[in-house]
């Protein structure tokens, strides 16, 4: 028997549950949303999702850093946002920035 207010051993909680990631559009919608709060940038997209090795996930997230004219000549970023297995932001660090008209290399 556990004592008031502790957990069995292999239980989760309905919050827990109801938080955790329900796959790889969930993930990327909780990074772009977690982001965009931290860094106040305008978001254009998302451009990968994928498992990190804690079970949680990595997101890359690219934004508008500075908007010129004409748009070709904007600067974006790519910002890579980690989350742990409930959607909760890990960290996050910039690593790219680019010209909008800049062919990949």
């Amino acid at each position: 028997m556990t004592e008031p207010g502790e957990r069995r051993r292999g239980t989760t909680s309905t919050a827990t549950r109801e938080r955790a990631v329900r796959g790889a559009r969930d993930a990327a919608q909780r990074a772009a949303d977690a982001l965009s709060e931290l860094i106040r940038h305008r978001l254009e997209g998302v451009s990968a999702v994928c498992r990190s090795e804690g079970d949680g996930w990595i997101v890359n997230v690219d934004v508008l850093e500075v908007a010129r004219i004409p748009d070709t000549t904007s600067l974006l970023a790519t910002y890579e946002v980690e989350l742990d297995p409930a959607g909760d932001l890990l960290q996050y660090r910039r690593i790219a920035r680019y010209r909008r008209g800049a062919q990949d290399q």
